[in-house]
């Protein structure tokens, strides 16, 4: 069943759909899209859509997804796909969780997904999700003076942020959601004592090695919980009487002892929980009372804002000058010790070499142009680690590091960019990167990544400035007067060195020697 929201044109008077946003959650519970529009910094919903999907549930013991689910969440995107068909595609984004961060090569699945969405789908890492909830949460709530906590329960993680303002200082992603907790210790809608307590120890054991790092929840000016877990449990307890507005703990075991009498989930009769709601709502629970006794928290506020909200603000960011990814590639150059100087040097020649081969390569879009900056910004970091193979070390960084901000195919565009841009050029390093045409794209940004640091080999701006690069297929002609390659013999044995490394890759790279 799809729930529905809009507002009309008598409750708030929109623009056109060019001045619209969107974020689409493809949760492990549900999918959920939001549209709206920035006014005065704040967020104003046209629209909302939400399906109960519960991807998670279709995972078998191989990770792999199942026909009924994939098919029940393909239906979903086609209907999403019509709504989100006239927003611009630097206006969306559209964002993959934990049951497609752990799904088995569900590749064939993400095409057929991206193809009914008309967008590209980002799967994002459990600590860039607690960062946009966080985000999401604090821009939908006044502000406070001081500390605040941030949770979250989802169908199959659960994701816990610390932070001041708008701005998270610690993050962290737990593998343990309302979807899998429900399965696992009531199956089939089983309610028992022993079963809760089992689900209770789990949650407990899950938490124990992250409490101590987030256990102030005593001090803490404020301690926010969002998801629609959490919302469904303040309603049930808000009808019962149990509590006036925050969740405490107190309300928490009296709402087990009730759970426990009514022996399944299908004798439920709780206000206010849906049917929808009922099959995972004591996975639910279980981990909620378990979050608020380790982590001391006395009450919990209820939050609307989540993590389609803090995608719509960063999005608002990346359109803007706040970009959380620049942010965080600054903090790698700091980090790791980076030559900002030759950072300067191999950025400035890989995007003007970018810029004579962009519309013949087909690498006009502005986030292809970011790319190849970040990685040339970023491609000694491995430096630090030791010069001995440094593009490998760079690239396990990349591939490892959080990066707040970046989705995987970024960041695996980035590492792949980082490992490739000296000695061998590998095709096999970026053969599976996603979405399609992406292997093609990083192949061409990796070589003109590889040139840009062969011409800045001596760390200083003596590149030539007549330098002209053409392209075509499999082809690039370098063009470089004859007095130049002449006063250069380094460079001039390194492009025919490159000559080689792009041959067995199936480029061709031809020098043009032109006379003065």
């Amino acid at each position: 069943m799809t729930e529905v929201t809009t507002i009309d044109s008598a409750g708030l008077v929109t623009g056109s759909s060019e001045n619209l946003m969107a974020a689409v959650d493809l949760g492990s519970n549900s999918f959920q899209l939001l549209i709206a529009e920035f006014s005065h910094g704040q967020l104003r919903v046209i629209d909302r859509l939400k399906e109960m999907v519960r991807i998670a549930a279709g995972l078998d013991e191989n990770q792999n997804l199942d026909d009924k689910s994939q098919q029940r969440a393909l239906e979903c995107l086609a209907r999403f796909g019509e709504r989100l068909r006239d927003i611009p595609p630097d206006q969306l984004r559209v964002v993959g969780t934990n049951t497609l961060r752990k799904a088995r090569d569900p590749g064939e699945f993400i095409d057929r997904a991206q193809e009914l969405l008309g967008h590209e789908i980002d799967i994002i890492s459990g600590i860039e999700e607690a960062r946009l909830i966080y985000i999401g949460v604090s821009r939908s709530l006044p502000d406070v003076d001081g500390e605040q906590i941030v949770i979250d329960i989802g169908g199959g993680s659960t994701e816990l942020a610390i932070g001041e303002a708008h701005q998270p200082a610690k993050l962290e992603s737990l593998y343990m959601g309302c979807v899998g907790m429900s399965l696992r210790f009531f199956p089939k809608g089983k309610i028992t004592a022993k079963r809760f307590k089992q689900a209770r120890t789990a949650a407990r054991l899950e938490l124990r090695p992250v409490a101590k790092k987030f256990r102030r929840g005593h001090k803490a000016k404020r301690v926010a919980g969002a998801s629609g877990t959490i919302r469904a449990v303040a309603t049930v307890l808000g009808e019962m009487g149990l509590i006036q507005r925050n969740i405490t703990v107190d309300a928490l075991e009296a709402l087990i002892e009730e759970m426990i009498d009514y022996g399944n989930v299908d004798n439920f009769d709780f206000p206010g929980l849906t049917d929808q709601r009922a099959p995972v709502f004591a996975g639910g629970v279980a981990i909620l009372i378990e979050l608020m006794r380790e982590l001391r928290i006395r009450d919990l506020v209820i939050t609307q804002g989540a993590l389609k909200e803090g995608i719509l603000y960063d999005l608002e960011g990346r359109l803007s000058d706040e970009d959380s990814r620049l942010r965080t590639i600054r903090a790698m150059e700091g980090r790791y010790h980076v030559d900002h100087d030759q950072a300067d040097r191999v950025e400035l020649t890989a995007l003007m070499l970018l810029d004579q081969v962009a519309e013949d390569w087909k690498l006009d879009k502005p986030i292809i142009r970011r790319l190849l900056g970040w990685a040339a910004r970023l491609h000694e970091i491995g430096l630090d680690i030791a010069h001995a193979q440094y593009n490998r070390h760079g690239a396990y960084l990349l591939q490892h590091a959080d990066m707040p901000g970046f989705h995987r195919n970024e960041q695996r565009i980035l590492d792949s960019l980082v490992a490739s841009h000296r000695r061998k050029l590998s095709v096999d390093v970026v053969a599976d990167l996603a979405p399609k045409g992406w292997a093609k794209r990083a192949i061409r940004l990796s070589i003109l990544l590889r040139l840009a640091v062969l011409f800045n080999r001596s760390r200083t701006y003596e590149f030539p400035d007549a330098l002209r690069i053409s392209v075509d297929k499999h082809s690039i002609e370098l063009s470089l007067t004859e007095a130049w390659l002449l006063q250069n013999p380094l460079t001039y044995a390194d492009l025919q060195q490159e000559k080689a490394y792009l041959k067995a890759s199936g480029y061709r790279l031809v020098l043009n020697e032109a006379t003065d």
